[in-house]
């Protein structure tokens, strides 16, 4: 477990870091199902404190890695292949719908907008801080491209989805940003150039692609 310990420069952002090393153990497999998440053992592997341990463990919770029980504290439920592929074939079918009814309500302050978000993230690396930031932008990227959709019950469910692993697989999938900074790109232009059918499409192999790398990556660390 050497190679999770935080080192004097991850404490800047001491939060984040602790949840992402919690994060990417359990994904990569480093507990089994239904193991406690010790936070005394977490504290002293990772050299901090047991307070940014117990609020990593709330997110975590929110995200659906663990759940929390009475006399047994935090519980690892690792995320399946079935829970991937349900989580992002309903945000294909729905961001992809949600989209293109939402391109018709997107003026040029939108645009504008969605212009600089793309701008921002491709002048970021992989380092582990722009990541960080990158998954803000991105997350503020796919909001504008969707807030114009009249349906208000989509809104609700896709903020759901969000809730989960989505926001943070750019810190799994580093090494995928390109092709991602691609398909960002071509739903500027077509929002640019009012084409809703070909932002849909974008969309849909967008989140599709990420599903089948994060599906590989949780099957490679199973293996390993």
């Amino acid at each position: 477990m050497e190679q999770f310990r935080l080192t004097d420069e991850d404490r800047a952002t001491l939060q984040y870091r602790v949840t992402t090393k919690l994060r990417e153990a359990i994904l990569k497999g480093q507990f089994k199902v239904g193991e406690r998440l010790i936070q005394e053992e977490w504290a002293e592997k990772l050299g901090v404190s047991r307070m940014p341990i117990r609020e990593a463990i709330r997110q975590l919770e929110v995200e659906g890695l663990v759940r929390t029980e009475p006399r047994r504290g935090a519980i690892v439920t690792p995320i399946s292949v079935e829970d991937i592929e349900e989580i992002y074939q309903l945000r294909a079918l729905l961001e992809g719908q949600a989209v293109e009814k939402s391109l018709p309500n997107l003026g040029k302050e939108e645009i504008k907008d969605l212009e600089s978000l793309y701008e921002q993230m491709i002048s970021l690396e992989a380092s582990e801080k722009d990541v960080e930031e990158y998954m803000e932008l991105n997350a503020h990227f796919h909001k504008i491209l969707r807030e114009g959709c009249p349906w208000r019950r989509i809104h609700g469910i896709i903020e759901t989805l969000w809730k989960g692993i989505p926001p943070y697989t750019p810190s799994l999938l580093s090494n995928h940003l390109e092709e991602s900074h691609q398909e960002h790109y071509l739903m500027v232009q077509y929002v640019k150039e009012n084409k809703p059918k070909q932002l849909r499409e974008t969309m849909e192999k967008h989140i599709l692609r990420t599903q089948e790398y994060l599906i590989r990556f949780v099957m490679k660390h199973k293996q390993d």
